[in-house]
């Protein structure tokens, strides 16, 4: 099961607990994911925070994204142009826009005899699962 933050204070709780270092760096990408609400690429992150007067780097962006994302403190989302990052890490699922590229968060409950179906096709018991729509404005 992923898991779940209620405020950039938590996720901040969650790394103190797990030992993390929690640099001005790693604490100016983590708010600012949690102030957008957005999924933003590594470039995005930097561009903003450097727009903000923050005196980061590009490898600096890059390794505190991949060690937040490998502690499970933001979703790391792969597509084809490239990696989104957002503060999001409960399950939900999430809807593509084909025209502006832009991810949007949902939460989808499936029916119980849809589920109960795929276990059956599989013989697994499903413990979570994340759909991806993808839609036009």
């Amino acid at each position: 099961m992923a898991l779940q933050f209620n405020s950039y204070e938590a996720a901040l709780g969650y790394c103190r607990e797990q030992g993390m270092r929690l640099s001005k760096q790693r604490q100016s990408i983590l708010k600012l994911l949690w102030d957008t609400g957005e999924h933003l690429s590594a470039n995005g992150i930097y561009d903003r925070l450097r727009q903000q007067g923050e005196d980061i780097g590009h490898t600096s962006v890059y390794q505190n994204l991949d060690a937040l994302a490998k502690a499970g403190i933001v979703e790391r989302v792969e597509k084809a142009e490239g990696c989104l990052y957002g503060h999001k890490t409960d399950s939900h699922s999430h809807v593509h826009c084909l025209d502006d590229g832009n991810l949007i968060d949902v939460v989808v409950t499936l029916p119980p005899e849809l589920i109960a179906q795929v276990e059956a096709q599989t013989g697994l018991k499903v413990s979570d699962y994340r759909i991806e729509f993808f839609a036009r404005k």
